[in-house]
């Protein structure tokens, strides 16, 4: 797919989301950090700005269960230009019965899924592949792994949700993957 046009400022929109969604009002603040890591990452390569839905080249948007997979970015076309939707699912419930139960005890771990989950899927929209690294964002759960520690690894980390602004969670492998897409931008 490619990265996407970086020449000029890229416009993002954060919806709320439904109720059915389990949407919480600070989804959209953890989505914006998702954001603003990537930018932060790419060198000054990537610059991203605020703007709405009609426009912005990058969407996120919060759904309900019905929605099925847990993320998932869909490219479109906008004034000729490729463009990102990203769906997040914040229900935490679809990650099983370990990790469900677990997010709604400790509120800080159902944010850290939520975010990592945006800045998953903002990777995707961003061009970045799957990888096989468990240390990625980018990692795939097709190639196995426990879903449980990988989450958990950032739990350790994060004292409250603040933490999540500051250690915006890109391995080096997602940095170079990022760095590499953007080097002729």
């Amino acid at each position: 797919m490619g990265p996407l046009d970086a020449s000029e400022s890229i416009t993002y929109f954060i919806s709320d989301g439904t109720p059915d969604s389990q949407f919480q009002p600070g989804d959209r603040e953890l989505a914006r950090w998702a954001l603003e890591a990537w930018e932060r990452s790419s060198n000054g390569k990537l610059h991203l700005e605020p703007g709405p839905q009609e426009t912005a080249r990058l969407r996120v948007y919060f759904v309900p269960a019905s929605y099925g997979q847990y993320g998932e970015m869909r490219p479109f076309l906008l004034d000729g230009q490729r463009g990102a939707a990203v769906f997040v699912r914040p229900d935490t419930d679809a990650l099983g019965t370990e990790i469900g139960p677990r997010s709604r005890r400790d509120a800080v771990l159902r944010e850290i899924i939520v975010y990592l989950t945006c800045l998953h899927e903002l990777g995707h929209a961003f061009g970045l592949v799957h990888t096989d690294e468990f240390s990625d964002v980018m990692y795939s759960f097709g190639f196995g792994g426990d879903i449980s520690r990988f989450f958990g690894r950032y739990r350790s980390k994060i004292k409250d949700r603040e933490d999540l602004a500051e250690l915006g969670g890109l391995s080096a492998g997602d940095i170079e993957q990022l760095s590499t897409l953007y080097s002729t931008e």
